[in-house]
């Protein structure tokens, strides 16, 4: 007799829950450990020296959570959110184990404070930046947004972060700059993925500096009201909700801005397999799996992939003109 036993992720539907969020606003400027305000005035007021040169702190455990308003323009009110333990316990993440569950034990490991984010090339203020001094906490907000897998799962995950622009907008891209590179954290002691030949380690990934640009890119720093789980990408995230998974890429330790597209892991190991623009295209399948159709964690039934994710109002623009099966 054949006995089925499901994966722990799998939840009826009725168990997908968001968590509610904690605190009033002003708690998070002490839960996150910000700078002193000397070491916040000179990041203001002394330029980029001052600003790479501030001290990194290292916050208290978020024993509140990340208290962040919800901005309305960024909710799926019709769709229900992935259950925390499903978002957290199913996993890409191939520096921590090729297995969905193996990065929720193994990425324990990894220290995340202090953290510095290196800024180079063609910028106004390259630098090496303590994580506080690129990111306000008091401009931090949730937002609800659809994140779909190139493998055809999927998940619906209140983000909580600021937008890239922002961010993007302090450091000064130059007129010639029409990219942005990021690059993850490596430590091969505690990454066993990162140990084997999978990918040309560290992980890469790049935009379009109109695609980084979008008010839909965030800087994420936290998850279901709070910071980052290690296995998630803490302490710092990309996310962009209209391409695949893969271009979201975690734990960022350098951004470049270029002039020229830059060399991206999975496009550079198997180009045919995974473009540079990685927009969810339900037309566009991969040679290994359909992208008309995905399944939702916690849910049965697969249902219809959508263009750009849903997201297609807001971002179809930007790739007017351009042949979408050939520019995947």
């Amino acid at each position: 007799m054949l006995i089925r036993t499901r994966p722990d992720w799998w939840l009826p539907i009725g168990a997908a829950t968001p968590e509610q969020l904690v605190a009033n606003r002003r708690h998070v400027l002490k839960t996150m450990g910000h700078l002193t305000a000397g070491a916040a005035a000179a990041a203001l007021l002394g330029g980029p020296a001052a600003l790479a040169q501030a001290a990194p702190q290292c916050p208290p455990r978020f024993h509140d959570g990340i208290p962040a308003p919800r901005n309305p323009a960024y909710l799926l009110p019709d769709e229900r959110t992935t259950a925390f333990d499903a978002a957290t316990r199913y996993n890409n993440y191939y520096e921590f184990g090729l297995e969905k569950e193996a990065p929720a034990e193994n990425a324990q490991a990894l220290e995340t404070c202090p953290w510095t984010i290196a800024v180079d090339g063609l910028v106004e203020r390259p630098g090496v930046y303590d994580i506080d001094s690129l990111i306000d906490a008091d401009r931090l907000e949730e937002r609800v947004y659809r994140f779909r897998c190139v493998e055809a799962w999927s998940m619906v995950v209140p983000w909580i972060g600021v937008p890239l622009a922002t961010v993007l907008a302090k450091l000064r891209p130059k007129p010639a700059a029409r990219y942005v590179a990021f690059e993850s954290h490596l430590d091969r002691r505690i990454m066993p993925g990162a140990r084997l030949p999978v990918l040309a380690w560290p992980y890469r990934e790049g935009l379009r500096l109109d695609e980084a640009m979008h008010p839909l890119t965030l800087l994420a720093v936290g998850m279901y009201g709070k910071p980052l789980p290690k296995q998630n990408g803490a302490p710092v995230r990309l996310v962009v909700p209209w391409k695949y998974g893969f271009k979201s890429i975690k734990a960022i330790r350098r951004i470049t801005l270029l002039s020229r597209q830059p060399a991206t892991s999975w496009n550079t190991a198997a180009p045919h397999e995974y473009g540079f623009y990685a927009n969810v295209n339900p037309d566009v399948d991969h040679p290994r799996w359909s992208q008309k159709r995905e399944r939702r964690l916690g849910e049965i039934f697969r249902r219809p992939t959508l263009p750009f994710n849903g997201y297609a109002k807001e971002v179809a623009a930007l790739y007017s003109g351009m042949d979408l099966r050939r520019f995947f």
